[in-house]
């Protein structure tokens, strides 16, 4: 049972609520806590959503904006306030193995799949793209029978992002994310497959790494899977980086099933040389939160950021996942939530999230 707070929080008091900083600096809203063990079926968490009266949106419209300096740093927001709701999220380490939620139909999954280097620094840029990509591709390729690319990532560390931590060769430390919200809209998901194709510039991660005036996804294979009858997907491979144990803002993820087109607000980033997009989330009851705690390096959680089988997709957004629940869903929502069962001495959590393009044949 969810439960309505009175609290709301405007623009300008979410200076850091971006796509990559959501609440990690929040004066309003305590971010340092720390998750209890896997021992409890449930929990109660802390979750902000955009409030009731925003006006639901599936595309660009200009209402909900910030722009982001080179560094990923807000330098503007327009349009943005949060309530906190209060919802019941469900440890997947209790339930039976057939009932655990799939990244296929619910939008993520966790799977064992420990570094392949120990000795990686997940703060140097180069040693990331260089030494982690290709791990990340293989398990997603792996979990979907298709072609993966790795193609972006971001470290968050409410520490790193407070002490204003910089990648080596690349940008700051993130903050977690605490705003239900995904990655990718209607517009901006196939924008990213077709930039992939381009060589990279700006502040594209892969700029450098690549053959000059080639992009990372061939030509003909983008846009065979943009046409009708394609289909491309976007998976997150979430993970711990710290030596500990998740202690300190839990990722929690919502169903797929559960979330319908009118709990979608566009949510746009202009950033120096382009315009990225993402959809905020407003409340609702039917929305089904869970989490892994306490997850180790080992671990990962596969996150769909895009599916363009979904049924969402497929409807232009005219209809939800639950209209076809035999499909391939089309994304999930998830956030960094507040869990106050837990213990004052927890570790700060540092984790990584490196971005897949998938094509399918």
């Amino acid at each position: 049972m969810a439960v309505k707070h009175e609290r709301r929080f405007h623009a300008t008091n979410v200076r850091d609520m971006t796509l990559s900083a959501f609440g990690a600096s929040l004066d309003t809203i305590t971010v340092n806590i720390k998750v209890s063990g896997t021992e409890s079926a449930t929990c109660e968490g802390a979750f902000n959503f955009m409030v009731e009266s925003t006006e639901s949106s599936l595309f660009r419209n200009g209402a909900v904006m910030i722009r982001r300096d080179p560094d990923g740093n807000t330098a503007d927001v327009n349009g943005i306030e949060v309530e906190e709701h209060s919802l019941l999220v469900r440890n997947v380490r209790h339930l039976a193995r057939e009932a655990r939620p799939t990244c296929a139909t619910n939008g993520f999954e966790l799977q064992t799949q420990p570094l392949a280097d120990e000795s990686l620094n997940f703060t140097d840029h180069v040693q990331v793209v260089e030494g982690y990509y290709d791990q990340c591709a293989a398990l997603v390729e792996q979990a979907t029978g298709a072609r993966a690319y790795a193609f972006d990532h971001n470290v968050r560390s409410a520490t790193g992002k407070k002490d204003q931590q910089r990648i080596a060769g690349g940008q700051h430390v993130q903050g977690p994310a605490h705003l239900v919200h995904g990655d990718y809209t209607l517009r901006s998901a196939p924008e990213r497959l077709h930039r992939l194709a381009q060589p990279p510039s700006g502040n594209d991660t892969l700029l450098g790494f690549l053959e000059t005036g080639k992009g990372l996804i061939p030509l003909d294979e983008a846009a065979r899977a943009l046409d009708d009858g394609g289909r491309f997907a976007i998976i997150n491979v979430w993970r711990n980086i710290a030596e500990e144990p998740v202690g300190t803002n839990p990722l929690a993820l919502c169903d797929s099933q559960t979330v319908l087109p009118e709990d979608l607000v566009v949510f746009e980033i202009h950033y120096p040389d382009r315009i990225g997009e993402n959809y905020f989330a407003k409340y609702s009851p039917r929305h089904t939160m869970y989490y892994y705690p306490a997850m180790t390096r080992d671990e990962v959680v596969l996150i769909k950021q895009w599916d363009s089988a979904g049924p969402f997709v497929r409807a232009n957004g005219e209809v939800g996942d639950m209209h076809d629940p035999g499909a391939p869903c089309s994304f999930s929502f998830h956030s960094a939530f507040v869990d106050p069962d837990t213990s004052e001495d927890a570790p700060d959590r540092w984790s990584i999230e490196v971005r897949c393009m998938v094509i399918y044949d």
